[in-house]
């Protein structure tokens, strides 16, 4: 995949019954224009048009 980088956002949930916390993820791809960010980067993204049939985020430089 090149200038796409995978997004993990990881969110905590409760669970409404038994008050649990546990952790929920989703991937994200994002379009990397310069190839600039590696692993374990802090990145900023927004929503812009299909750019391929997974790909619909872009990095905000």
């Amino acid at each position: 995949m090149n200038k796409t980088i995978v997004v993990r956002i990881d969110r905590v949930k409760i669970h409404p019954k038994y008050k649990k916390r546990y952790t929920v993820s989703k991937k994200y791809k994002v379009h990397d224009e310069k190839n600039q960010f590696k692993e374990d980067a802090k990145v900023t993204f927004i929503e812009c048009r299909p750019l391929s049939k997974d790909k619909r985020w872009r990095v905000v430089y």
